[in-house]
């Protein structure tokens, strides 16, 4: 049987998890509380989808698993930064996550705010080290995820989810909303 990227899933998922680890801050490092809560929003599980698409869009295009790895990462941590909000008492307001308390319920709000807003710069500082990359493909890879992330991207795709609570919306405008909040 061929090999299919498939297969190679549970390898992309360990590596994936791996350069996580190691672009985390250690949690002994000062604050540690701030670090701690952004290690545990990061690292406590998930299926990764999102490395997995940068991974398998790179096989596509015959780029180097290695080159992959800081935007893969960078991904994952715009992911948890927008999870982490997301769960917020002024949010969805969820107490779990994957099973385990969300941030806001082991740490406190404010650490989950400042966890989040921490995950965001760090996966542009991220993206701004890959290394071998020429620096224009560097800020234009920057600016593409700035974009998907920004008001006309996925925290749009929220505010439009939060103004829309409570009442209902067209079936254009909630394919809208899903687009920027997680289509971008």
């Amino acid at each position: 049987m061929p090999d299919t990227f498939a297969d190679r899933i549970p390898a992309y998922t360990t590596r994936v998890d791996e350069c996580l680890d190691a672009a985390l801050p250690v949690p002994s490092t000062r604050p540690t509380r701030l670090h701690e809560a952004m290690r545990y929003s990061v690292l406590n599980g998930g299926k990764r989808v999102r490395p997995l698409l940068v991974y398998a869009a790179g096989e596509c295009l015959g780029v180097d698993a290695a080159t992959l790895d800081a935007p893969a990462v960078a991904i994952e941590l715009i992911h948890a930064f927008s999870l982490v909000h997301d769960d917020l008492p002024a949010m969805d307001d969820d107490d779990l996550r994957r099973g385990e308390p969300t941030v806001h319920i082991k740490f406190d709000e404010a650490t989950a705010i400042l966890a989040a807003d921490a995950l965001q710069p760090l996966a542009f500082s991220v993206l701004s080290g890959l290394e071998g990359v020429p620096a224009r493909a560097k800020i234009d890879l920057v600016r593409l995820i700035a974009d998907a992330c920004g008001s006309t991207g996925m925290t749009g795709g929220q505010s439009i989810d939060l103004a829309a609570e409570g009442g209902s919306l067209s079936t254009a405008a909630l394919e809208h909303m899903y687009s920027l909040k997680t289509g971008a």
